[in-house]
């Protein structure tokens, strides 16, 4: 789960802010650095605690006046001359100057932020509320073109994931239809197979019927009554000396 949006707006909690305050002050020191030296910049950060504590950070090598002196002359201050009672008044004119029209600006943004969230509006006139509501319009047809957008987006991605799981269920499908039918013709090639191996032994019963003997083993036991049945043979006395003898016996 992504990380809820936090309302930028004073922490009441004594302790909570000064744990926030520790937090987000590393974390601006450390991407102050990297700003710094990833972009060859020139940055001097000065921050001050609600204790009165200071924090500063400088570009190596310059040090924090370089920086200070360097912005003064980039927005054309004069450089007070301590010396000269006039220009340090001239000095103090011009900073309460700078320091009005930044707190000025600061006022501004507050109040546009509360017209915006619909807060005191008691003070605004007909045409600020008709260009306010004016681009808070604008605003919602903003967000609601990329709403709109990515909503299509996910639905082009459920269009292609449900076509590559039909897919997938396609090939599946074919892959065990394939095998059930090369196990259908194993199961037949061997059913097939049993029924010429009966055919066989049928085709061969009535030899083995006719020679009982046939075999590996060869017992007279189990030869058939019949056959073991013997004949008395008797001699017919045609010979004259058999019949003598036979009649001394």
């Amino acid at each position: 789960m992504g990380r809820g949006k936090i309302e930028v707006k004073r922490i009441e909690n004594n302790t909570s802010r000064q744990v926030t305050f520790s937090k987000r002050r590393s974390g601006l020191m450390k991407k102050t650095h990297e700003l710094s030296v990833l972009c060859d910049a020139q940055i001097g950060l000065i921050v001050f605690s609600t204790k009165g504590k200071l924090t500063e950070y400088c570009t190596p090598p310059l040090c924090m006046k370089q920086i200070i002196d360097r912005y003064v002359k980039s927005k054309g201050i004069p450089i007070p001359d301590h010396n000269n009672r006039a220009g340090a008044i001239a000095y103090n004119d011009q900073m309460y100057k700078e320091l009005a029209r930044m707190k000025n600006e600061t006022l501004n943004l507050q109040l546009s932020l509360q017209r915006y969230k619909g807060d005191d509006l008691s003070t605004v006139h007909f045409d600020e509320l008709r260009e306010l509501e004016h681009q808070l319009e604008q605003s919602v047809n903003k967000v609601r073109a990329r709403k709109f957008q990515l909503l299509h987006e996910q639905l082009e991605n459920l269009k292609r994931t449900e076509v590559l799981l039909e897919k997938e269920n396609q090939e599946m499908y074919q892959w065990l239809m394939s095998n059930q039918i090369e196990k259908q013709a194993e199961m037949e090639a061997q059913q097939q197979q049993i029924a010429m191996t009966e055919l066989k032994l049928v085709e061969q019963q009535p030899l083995m019927n006719q020679f009982p003997f046939f075999g590996e083993d060869l017992h007279l036991g189990n030869l058939p009554d019949q056959q073991l049945h013997t004949h008395t043979y008797r001699l017919q006395p045609t010979h004259p000396n058999l019949q003598d003898s036979t009649q001394i016996e």
